[in-house]
């Protein structure tokens, strides 16, 4: 037997495919390159199986990829096409004349009903071999089964209904054993639940179809010629194994719903569209006598599902006479006719023509053509070959016909992948809505679309639809790309202009006072809108020019809001008096630079508020830049003005602690001006360290001045530490006071004493109390009585000094004692002294032998040496070399230069003729100074041992390495 092949194709086809392998590619107007492949593969694509039968072929079905024929009189094919190149063939066993009438195969491929013409049914399952006769059914001629797709199964089909040639129906059960073998009769039972008729009577049933819809609601649709049937019912839950009678008991008294039409060719066929598998289906197309009735199915309608039904006629080429269609399938979108010699696509949507096939009279006439509906495929025979067709891309031109319908939601479901054709629908579309004055709606589609802009601009301009131009524009703003800045700028002003003269001519009429507000939503919304924002702000100079042009200040403040130009927003509530607004704007956004440039104008209005706000700025403000806004307020004059002025400062100082110095000259000028109590408290708290001052002690000090703020000037004085002129301003106020200057001078005696002088004067001469005078002698212990009595008049006499003098004598008294005790201690310490002095010539020190230098390590007499009191020796040499690198600059300069004079004195005289005397007496003037010298260099090289004496003390922390010679001293140890 040979395999079933998927490549070969109909000779007739394959030619002609060959006349369209040239490209095409062309732009339509809208903007989209359609581009054609070279060979574009038919919705409908036939294939002949290559399979020759041996002998003619009687009957063929196909479910689940399991495709079963007749052959002959006594022998059935069976082919899993999932595995094509192992056929099974199974004998029918048959030795009568009888023939396969029809077969009946369920959905899931395994249960095969045989039926024969004579009136015989056989059943064959897809796990056996053996054909197995159904003994109950004997009698009957079957025309049609309805499978049970909800409860069969691979060896059970459930209930099921069975149609007779005579009109009845029978409601029956096939059930098969594990294994290979029955091990009962496979038909459970066979009963009569009803019989269909017509005028005439009984009538055969051609089709049968069980459906379940929604709670449990079933449908059966059963047609005959020319009528079709539902039954509609529930089966109670839990029984649905016991079958369908129940549902069919209830028309046992009346007729069922049913369809009716006239003509008739002695047979009909209906068809099922189901779009998944394990779905319902969601179409159907009945062939009945004048056309196919053909209509979708709403499983939620109470008494039937059938619905928006219409006939398509035959077409015109088709005379039921002569070649009346054989069998119908369904599809998506079309429904299949079957003619003697050809195949007619019909679709479903506008009923007409748009695929025929015709067939070589070499096939011979067809027979049968059915449809897979697991994996649709269409299957055609005849007698001799079978051929198959492949669904492909049923919907590709869908769109163009719901488009012509004027369906133009399906018509982009269906092309919603293809842009092209997307956007000539949406042209159609809009077009559409324009001509019935759905001017928004043809808007929002022009905009979807890559027609020309200014042709549909100029539309809606000619048309005077202004909301639906407005609403185009929005639309395509939306689509542009972040690239097409030139065409956002362009459509941003043109909108923005656009909202503008719509404002302006609702805002005067009241009785569109929603539309008005309405429309002033959309515009703030369109300002605010996030993709919106950069091209608002780089045009932002052009947006304030249009909303100035017509006057729409509030948009106008609402647009520099957005745009975060909070100057210009403050700015126009300054100019309309709203310094609340203004000021609130501000605190707000917390702007130092707006603060800086507004302040001198909200001050002027609402001070508190403004400080209140200044203050809770806190650090983020400079005073400095303040200062300028508090002068200009506070050159009223006005106690409360400058109390503002004062609070501000205060919380500068004492709160963030500033230290600028102009912050605290402007605090002092204002304590000046108006709380002279609070500015010597400042000035107390400021401290006397002039290094810790803040304000300027020269301004401060003529700013008092000018204001006679006395104290405060004393202070200030007491603060440059000009005592003199403190003391002389605090007399011209408070003694008291003068004497606290007084004693301020503390490391200066003179000073002090000259400045208690000028507080006796002036108590003196001034005052002219002698009892005070007194007292200031008291009060500092560097006045005598001497120095006050020349500023008394003569006519005082001496009573009043009486006391005073008398304390002076004894307080000379014991001066004079204490001077002759200093006397005798002096006198004994420099005895004392003398005695040591005299010691210490006559103290001396051994040196053994043996010795060694404590530097070298080598005999100390053989080179002159010093011995120190602590006991360590050095040769000269040696000492000089460790003392020399630790003495000062200076006096490592001294020491070479008397070295260097010692070496001059140690030379002969070059000169042999000078007289006798005159070199002895250059000789002795010689050694005089070379005495000299030495003793100088013993003082400063021998001055102290360095081991024991400070040079050791001050070398502790002195590196071991000279810092410059570490990277050589290092290399050498390498």
């Amino acid at each position: 037997m040979a395999s079933i092949l998927d490549e070969y194709e109909d000779s007739l086809y394959r030619s002609a495919a060959a006349q369209h392998s040239r490209a095409s590619v062309g732009i339509p107007h809208s903007g989209y390159v359609n581009a054609r492949l070279e060979k574009e593969t038919p919705i409908f694509n036939k294939q002949r199986i290559d399979f020759a039968p041996p002998e003619k072929i009687n009957s063929l079905v196909v479910s689940s990829n399991q495709l079963c024929m007749s052959l002959g009189k006594d022998t059935l094919l069976r082919i899993d096409l999932g595995k094509p190149d192992e056929p099974n063939q199974v004998e029918l066993g048959r030795k009568d004349e009888a023939k396969v009438y029809k077969m009946f195969l369920d959905h899931t491929g395994s249960h095969l009903l045989i039926a024969l013409n004579t009136s015989e049914c056989l059943y064959l399952n897809r796990s056996v071999q053996k054909v197995r006769a159904l003994s109950r059914w004997k009698g009957h001629l079957i025309e049609s089964v309805g499978w049970n797709k909800f409860l069969g199964t691979e060896t059970n089909t459930g209930p099921v209904l069975v149609g007779t040639a005579q009109g009845q129906i029978y409601e029956a059960e096939i059930s098969v054993s594990e294994g290979s073998l029955f091990s009962t009769n496979p038909d459970q039972y066979f009963r009569q639940v009803y019989t269909l008729e017509e005028e005439s009577g009984p009538a055969p049933v051609c089709c049968l179809e069980i459906e379940r819809g929604i709670e449990g609601k079933f449908f059966i649709i059963a047609t005959t010629q020319k009528r079709l049937f539902q039954f509609v019912g529930k089966v109670p839950e839990g029984t649905e194994q016991q079958g369908f009678s129940s549902i069919f008991a209830l028309h046992a008294d009346h007729l069922p719903s049913f369809r009716e039409f006239p003509a008739s060719f002695g047979f009909s066929e209906i068809a099922f569209y189901t779009p998944k598998l394990r779905s319902n289906p969601r179409s159907f197309a009945w062939m009945m006598g004048n056309g196919v009735l053909y209509g979708t199915l709403d499983y939620s309608r109470p008494d039937s599902i059938l619905s928006d039904e219409r006939v398509w006629v035959y077409p015109s080429d088709i005379d039921i006479t002569v070649n009346k269609p054989i069998s119908i399938v369904l599809t998506q979108f079309h429904f299949l006719l079957l003619l003697p010699d050809r195949v007619k696509a019909v679709c479903t949507l506008n009923g007409q023509v748009v695929f025929q096939d015709m067939f070589l009279e070499k096939f011979g006439l067809l027979t049968r053509m059915i449809k897979d509906p697991t994996v649709q495929q269409i299957w055609i025979h005849t007698e001799k070959v079978v051929f198959r067709y492949h669904v492909q891309r049923e919907s590709r031109d869908v769109w163009k016909m719901y488009m012509n319908m004027n369906k133009f939601d399906l018509a982009k479901e269906y092309c919603k992948d293809r842009p092209e054709c997307l956007d000539i629908v949406l042209a159609k579309e809009a077009e559409h809505c324009f001509q019935n004055k759905r001017y928004l709606d043809s808007a929002k589609c022009y905009a979807l679309t890559q027609n020309y802009f200014e042709e549909i601009a100029l539309k809606f301009i000619e048309a005077k639809q202004e909301e639906a131009l407005m609403e185009f524009l929005i639309k395509k703003l939306s689509n542009l790309k972040p690239s097409e800045k030139t065409q956002t700028t362009l459509l941003t002003t043109w909108l923005t202009e656009l909202y503008l003269n719509w404002l302006g001519i609702l805002e005067g009429n009241p009785s569109q006072r929603n539309l008005y507000l309405d429309t002033r939503e959309k515009f703030r919304t369109f300002l605010s809108s996030p993709k919106n924002k950069d091209c608002l702000f780089n045009n932002r100079a052009s947006i304030y020019e249009l909303l100035a042009s017509h006057g729409d200040t509030e948009h106008m403040v609402y647009f520099a809001v957005i745009m975060q130009d909070y100057e210009r927003v403050v700015a126009h509530h300054c100019q309309h008096d709203e310094y609340d607004e203004a000021l609130n704007v501000l605190s707000r956004h917390r702007d130092e630079k707006l603060f800086y440039k507004f302040s001198p104008v909200l001050i002027q209005h609402i001070p508190k508020k403004v400080v209140d706000a200044w203050i809770s700025m806190g650090s983020r403000l400079d005073a400095r830049n303040l200062i300028p806004a508090l002068v200009n307020y506070s050159q009223s004059a006005s106690t409360q003005q400058i109390n503002e002025a004062i609070r501000y400062m205060e919380f500068c100082v004492y709160q963030l602690e500033e230290t600028q110095q102009a912050i605290h000259n402007y605090l002092l000028s204002l304590y000046a001006l108006c709380r002279p109590d609070s500015l010597l408290s400042y000035l107390e708290q400021a401290g006397t360290n002039p290094n810790r001052i803040h304000y300027d002690l020269k301004y401060a000090l003529r700013l008092c001045a000018e204001h006679g703020h006395h104290h405060a000037c004393v202070h200030i004085y007491k603060v440059m530490e000009l005592y003199e002129e403190a003391v002389d301003l605090a007399l011209q106020v408070d003694v008291d006071l003068a004497k606290s200057c007084a004693d301020l001078p503390e490391d200066d005696e003179e000073l002090r004493k000259k400045l208690w002088l000028k507080i006796a004067r002036h108590v003196v001469q001034e005052e002219k109390d002698v009892k005070k005078a007194m007292a200031c002698l008291s009060s500092c212990a560097l006045l005598k009585i001497e120095d006050v009595l020349p500023f008394f008049p003569d006519f005082v006499t001496i009573d009043h000094f009486k006391e005073a003098i008398c304390n002076s004598l004894e307080d000379y008294n014991k001066h004079i004692e204490e001077l002759k005790r200093e006397m005798e201690e002096a006198t004994q310490s420099a005895k004392r002294i003398r005695e040591d002095i005299q010691e210490m010539r006559n103290k001396y020190g051994s040196v053994e032998p043996q010795e060694k230098c404590a530097a070298c390590d080598f005999p100390l007499l053989n080179r002159p040496f010093y011995l120190f009191l602590c006991g360590h020796m050095f040769h000269y040499d040696c000492l000089l070399q460790a003392v020399f690198p630790n003495l000062p600059a200076y006096k490592q300069a001294k020491l070479e230069d008397l070295q260097k004079k010692l070496a001059a004195t140690s030379q002969p005289s070059k000169s042999h003729h000078r007289p006798k005397d005159a070199d002895t007496i250059s000789l002795g003037k010689g050694q005089q100074s070379r005495e000299q010298i030495k003793a100088d260099i013993d003082d400063i090289v021998a001055a102290e041992c360095v081991y024991c004496g400070e040079l050791m003390i001050r070398s502790i922390d002195k590196p071991f390495i000279d810092p410059q010679k570490y990277e050589e001293e290092m290399q050498s140890w390498l």
